[in-house]
């Protein structure tokens, strides 16, 4: 059983460092086709927030959630290793192909499918994954929605009208929104404020095309870090999820080592599952990057920071709601909204469905990649 905890976490870890170098376009991809860093540059920024989050998501909620899809009763370290191996497999062929599905829907759907193979239908955790499949729809609607509303307010013309429209919404939401952590409403007053400081300091010195676009170059940087620590604080948690799993599981069996129950997941995982995808960020994702930076739509500095923006409260909303979002779903949801409010036709569609066709697919894929490898691997072990 030693043997093939071990081999379950080192997959684990291998999984997130495939989701850093596969996600690493969701973080990035606007930001390098703003050019306003190079390649090489924006993954060292998106690499270094993703651990970033390590620091501020502590209360694991969507980790709980992914470790909840199975009914603990039904879990065996066979099930487990299916189900990372078949969401690893499904994840590089996607990358190959430069396709941007969900690394963790992929997750999701690979371990329900494990479990399914082993014990039925009835072996997973309906709430859950509703939750999963809600959010699903959600994500990128919400993220779109957001990106069209701040795209619409940030070329407001009238400058007094603009700075007003944002300190009203900011003042409602920090008075009236019930945030369970203080990070979150003091992240968003500070978001705001840098906003109207900006803004501010542009109208000051003279609003033209040239200082206005440094402005958003500028700004950009801060939306990509704040969508970077929303990507990592919401991705690495999947995986957290699933090594505590296993380590339960092994406590419950006379393992060598392990935790009583989902709640005491050790210190060091955590810790792990954030360098792994910092590391694997690091590496890039070169052909995803350039189906979200450029064949969804053309997006300049400007767009980039309302669509950056809109995914970065989007994955922060799902991480306190502890649900398993896709940052794939949500940034490309916030793409689609800043390029629909030039003109429909400015979002190339047909890209967006066979994009759409993927994430359709992805989950139920995955969970046959699974339930084929389970049915494999319980022939041996």
């Amino acid at each position: 059983m030693g043997i093939l905890l071990i081999v379950i976490i080192i997959l684990c870890v291998a999984f997130d460092f495939i989701n850093g170098f596969h996600d690493a376009a969701n973080s990035i991809a606007t930001i390098v086709s703003t050019k306003v860093l190079t390649p090489l540059q924006a993954v060292i920024w998106a690499a270094f927030f993703n651990f970033v989050a390590f620091f501020i998501f502590k209360d694991h909620g969507v980790a709980n959630t992914v470790a909840k899809t199975v009914h603990p009763e039904n879990i065996t370290l066979i099930v487990i290793l299916a189900g990372v191996s078949a969401a690893i497999i499904w994840n590089l062929l996607t990358w190959w192909y430069g396709i941007p599905s969900s690394s963790s829907h992929t997750l999701i759907g690979a371990f329900a499918g494990a479990a399914i193979a082993h014990a039925g239908f009835g072996s997973i955790n309906a709430e859950s994954i509703y939750k999963t499949l809600i959010f699903i729809i959600l994500a990128p609607l919400i993220g779109m929605v957001i990106s069209i509303f701040i795209t619409l307010v940030t070329v407001q013309k009238n400058f007094w009208l603009k700075i007003s429209i944002i300190i009203t919404l900011v003042a409602a939401c920090v008075l009236f929104i019930p945030f369970q952590k203080p990070f979150e409403k003091w992240a968003l007053l500070t978001l705001g404020v840098v906003f109207v400081i900006t803004y501010f300091i542009n109208y000051l010195r003279g609003e033209n095309a040239y200082r206005t676009g440094n402005m958003f170059k500028k700004l950009q940087l801060l939306s990509s870090a704040a969508f970077s620590i929303g990507h990592g604080g919401s991705d690495a948690q999947k995986v957290m999820g699933i090594i505590t799993v296993a380590l339960v599981y092994s406590h419950n069996h006379g393992g060598p080592f392990g935790v009583a129950k989902l709640e005491d997941m050790p210190s060091w995982v955590p810790l792990l599952c954030y360098t792994a995808i910092s590391v694997g960020t690091l590496s890039g994702g070169w052909k995803i990057i350039k189906t979200m930076g450029t064949k969804i739509t053309k997006v300049t500095p400007l767009e980039g920071v309302c669509a950056e923006t809109a995914g970065a409260i989007t994955l922060f909303t799902a991480a306190n709601l502890g649900a398993p979002v896709s940052t794939t779903h949500t940034i490309m949801g916030a793409i689609v909204g800043v390029g629909a409010t030039k003109r429909l036709s400015a979002v190339r569609w047909g890209v967006t469905i066979n994009i759409v066709w993927a994430w359709i697919l992805t989950i139920p894929v995955s969970a046959l990649l699974a339930a084929i490898i389970y049915l494999i691997m319980s022939l041996f072990i």
